[in-house]
């Protein structure tokens, strides 16, 4: 019987180049995992193992992997940094229940930092914190302490001291034993002494203490009590403070080191058992029914109870298609069947493993509170749930952003066709938010994703993972249309010629919605001069002529339909009838009531150095930016801006020219704005000439 206290399931997430894949790679080899390091700049981290990942040194897709250390199982998922492939990190952390937040420590708290975190405080992810990298030039672990507070929001808890920083930096001082753990030359992890901290140090280690322990006994009133009357608590009464209050999110412990150096690391492993939860310490999952409401139930983590698991993530390897999976409640054995309440089917349980990056070790059963894989599971897709065929049950499912950038893609040769069919039909099951579908006039493929490195990976996946040589067409802007004005119409649809006829009349009321909502329908019809049949198919008239707007064929949101009244007649109406006065009426009435185009605006973070703050806020302000924010920190500015997203292609290429390839930004969808008129003439123009050309 598997003990589930001592089970720690946890993601490691951060910032682009902050260090979480290094850390990754010395826990793996600090528990013995690993015996020879990878190093992320040479290409070889075990958990960067695409090719596309140690080319470019960055994680792309989250790796899993397990590991002990002090007599406790650790599932640990390294996620990606680059805001183009957050979704990996949102789809991980829903299935965790503790993460490691790593910080540069002369980055300090990055644009995806923010993201990630407000991604955890979503998903209500307890975590530590590991400031890394004060071994390089301009690190200071004080200052990244503060802007955890001031751009967080959040309330560190000082752990540990660092003893001298930048290329002076030898260990740490544990505030709560009081005693520094210093690590010699050799870079080697074990290599480090327990002594006495520094003497000028003993003032500042004391001032720090006392501010962890008068947060830390907050939990607990009698032990607050005593602290106030002078006594104080015993370690383990504290660290059993620490604990819950990490648990209930009111604090992150927060530690520090150099991954790179092998300094700090079997204190990080160290917190994540001692604060982190254990399954059964963080909120059961919803059950929810098919419409995706709260049913009041919930997945208890239990071996005992029927079966609740989660898909979270699928990848195609040399072996076949896996399926990541998180088990809530029960447990999966090899050769079991399970439902998938979202198809409706049931599959068969072939090969359980347990992975280690692209390694796997063969498993004949898991249990509640595992992350593990299946290999070879045909109807699966992320966020489905597997259950107990005798117990259905659905979990919360995942919701993914809609892509707001799309390209064209064409194979290179004939009969490249289908091999591109069936490589894309994969990458799709792969990565929710990566969509794609086929032009119908022109018969083009259109992918959609992310952002513009988000389609660049994808392209270089078909061609290097699937051997797939396509032609790629300009990024395209995902836009859309709406209407400004309301207005009151009526439409007649009839063809009484010879044979039955058809014949609808609607006269309905058509508004700008709230922002975001989408279509919606509703019917004032009163007495039966519509009957009630009919009105679903006027509902549905509309809604499948929202898809194409009139100004230049991009979806219509946000509009409101009222039917207020029509006629029919008794042997030549029908719900065909109806439906087609429907298509008509948007046809006659959208461009009378102000249709406009709208925008994607991205919210867009750009880190550059104090001499060429200038230029890039100019350049921003071409590129029809509004500047938001400025913050400087020691190292650089941060600009903060709103800009259209048709403006951003290639921003990369700039920024680097402007910045002596020092900048660094990044960038996610914000909202949708009206079009300036003159770019929106453009749009229209180019959308027209496309139509013309098929």
């Amino acid at each position: 019987m598997t003990d589930l206290t001592k089970y720690r399931n946890i993601g490691i997430f951060a910032h682009v180049d902050a260090g979480k894949t290094t850390t990754t790679e010395r826990i793996l080899k600090l528990t013995g995992k690993i015996h020879k390091t990878g190093e992320v700049h040479d290409g070889e981290a075990t958990t960067d193992f695409m090719e596309q990942e140690a080319e470019r040194g960055i994680t792309i897709q989250s790796a899993a992997t397990s590991c002990e250390w002090d007599g406790h199982r650790m599932n640990i998922i390294d996620t990606p940094g680059h805001v183009d492939f957050t979704i990996e990190v949102y789809r991980s952390l829903k299935v965790l229940d503790g993460g490691v937040g790593v910080f540069c420590g002369s980055g300090g708290v990055e644009p995806q930092s923010e993201t990630n975190w407000r991604y955890a405080n979503e998903s209500e992810v307890a975590r530590v914190i590991f400031v890394n990298k004060l071994d390089r030039m301009g690190a200071d672990f004080y200052r990244v302490v503060d802007q955890v507070e001031k751009v967080l929001d959040a309330n560190p808890l000082v752990m540990m001291l660092p003893i001298g920083i930048e290329e002076d930096f030898v260990g740490v001082v544990d505030l709560l034993t009081r005693k520094a753990h210093i690590w010699d030359d050799s870079g080697q992890p074990e290599n480090f002494k327990v002594e006495e901290p520094p003497a000028d140090m003993v003032e500042k280690m004391e001032e720090y203490r006392e501010k962890l322990i008068e947060m830390a006994v907050e939990q607990d009133d009698d032990l607050m009590e005593a602290y106030l009357e002078g006594e104080e608590p015993s370690i383990e009464d504290i660290k059993h403070c620490i604990r819950k209050g990490t648990i209930a999110l009111d604090f992150f412990p927060t530690l520090c080191g150099s991954a790179f150096k092998n300094k700090g690391i079997q204190l990080v492993l160290d917190a994540v058992v001692d604060y982190l939860p254990n399954p059964m310490e963080v909120k059961p999952q919803p059950e929810t029914d098919d419409e995706g409401n709260e049913t009041g139930e919930f997945a208890i983590v239990d071996p005992e109870k029927p079966l609740r698991a989660l898909a979270f993530k699928i990848m195609d390897d040399r072996f076949g298609a896996l399926t990541f999976i998180r088990i809530y409640s029960g447990v999966m054995n090899k050769g079991d069947t399970v439902l998938n309440t979202f198809t409706g089917k049931t599959e068969r349980i072939g090969r359980l493993v347990e992975m280690h990056a692209d390694e796997r070790i063969e498993l004949t059963g898991a249990s509640a509170g595992d992350i593990i894989a299946v290999v070879g599971m045909k109807d699966v897709q992320t966020g489905h749930t597997l259950c107990d065929p005798k117990n259905p049950a659905t979990l919360e499912p995942m919701v993914f952003p809609d892509p707001v950038i799309s390209i064209a893609v064409s194979p290179k040769d004939k009969g490249g066709s289908e091999k591109m069919g069936i490589a894309i039909g994969k990458m799709i099951k792969e990565d929710p938010s990566f969509r794609v579908e086929t032009d119908e006039d022109s018969g083009e493929t259109i992918l959609k994703g992310m952002g513009e490195l988000h389609l660049d990976i994808k392209i270089d996946i078909l061609k290097r993972t699937h051997g797939v040589e396509v032609s790629v067409g300009k990024p395209q802007v995902a836009y859309r249309e709406t209407i400004t004005e309301r207005l009151e119409d009526s439409y007649t649809h009839k063809k009484q010629s010879g044979g039955s006829g058809q014949f609808g009349k609607i006269e309905y009321v058509l508004e700008p919605a709230e922002t975001g909502e989408g279509y919606s329908f509703e019917s004032k019809v009163t007495g039966g001069n519509v009957p009630r049949e009919f009105w679903p198919a006027v509902e549905k008239g509309f809604k499948k002529m929202m898809e194409k707007g009139v100004l230049a064929g991009y979806p219509c949101v946000d509009v409101k339909v009222t039917l207020m009244d029509g006629a029919y007649h008794a042997v030549d109406s029908s719900a065909v009838a109806f439906e087609l006065a429907a298509n008509g009426a948007y046809r006659q009435s959208m461009p009378k009531a102000g249709a406009q185009l709208m925008e994607p605006i991205m919210k867009v973070d750009v880190f550059t150095p104090d001499d060429h703050v200038g230029d890039v806020i100019g350049d921003l302000n071409r590129r029809r930016g509004m500047i938001k924010s400025q913050d400087a920190g020691t190292t650089g500015v941060r600009i903060k801006a709103e800009v259209p997203l048709s403006e951003m292609f290639g921003y990369i290429g700039d920024l680097r020219t402007m910045t002596s390839g020092r900048g660094q930004f990044s960038m996610e969808f914000l909202h949708y704005l009206a079009c300036p008129r003159n770019i929106a003439e453009e749009v229209i123009k180019e959308a027209k000439e496309r139509d013309e050309k098929k």
